[in-house]
């Protein structure tokens, strides 16, 4: 369980949000939404412990993800703004290095996945070359292949065909229904039975 109790961010001197509650179980979406400014990226960055609140705390089963470390950064997969792919690995290189940071993942699973995604023709490409929608998708890909039971995902929509972004959200409520949690902004709707929206609003 993942929850976060009157959290305090805030950008320079200026607070983006305060007293902020939210509580993850198993299976469920959390969708956040706002405006540009809002503090969508600093929520999703705080969550997995790459910045650092104001104040409040953030647990994970109970303890704070201070007192865990990287027991806590081990169960979570976080996609950012940037695809965080090597551009001069190809992409089958890009997910084994991936898997190498996580749990044993053989190989017939990661050609699974990347044929699965539309990468198998260009797996053995450097990524550098692909298109700014197959870079994301191969972001992606390591969702897949990883298992991790928390994603943390900001705008893993963006540059992505309809075609895509129906298969995404195919994963994604895969995912939940293995009884994982995802934590997520996005400028389009996700159509998922156990999402919760939570607003943030600019002042």
């Amino acid at each position: 369980m993942l929850e976060a109790v009157d959290l305090e961010c805030v950008r320079g001197d200026r607070p983006l949000f305060s007293g902020l509650c939210l509580r993850l179980t198993p299976g469920e979406l959390l969708h956040v939404t706002g405006a540009n400014g809002s503090g969508k990226t600093t929520l999703l960055r705080t969550l997995c412990g790459l910045t650092r609140a104001a104040a409040g705390e953030i647990r994970w089963n109970g303890s704070t993800i201070q007192e865990l470390g990287d027991d806590y950064r081990s169960q979570l997969a976080y996609v950012g703004h940037s695809n965080g792919i090597q551009g001069e690995l190809t992409a089958e290189e890009n997910l084994r290095a991936a898997a190498c940071l996580g749990t044993s993942v053989d190989g017939s699973r990661i050609r699974g996945t990347l044929d699965r995604l539309g990468l198998a023709p260009y797996r053995h490409f450097p990524s550098k070359v692909l298109s700014q929608g197959q870079k994301r998708r191969l972001a992606l890909a390591r969702l897949a292949i990883l298992r991790k039971p928390l994603w943390i995902l900001d705008e893993p929509l963006s540059a992505l065909d309809v075609g895509s972004v129906a298969l995404m959200t195919e994963i994604l409520i895969e995912h939940l229904d293995h009884d994982g949690m995802i934590v997520m902004t996005s400028h389009q709707d996700i159509d998922v039975e156990t999402k919760t929206v939570l607003p943030l609003q600019t002042d």
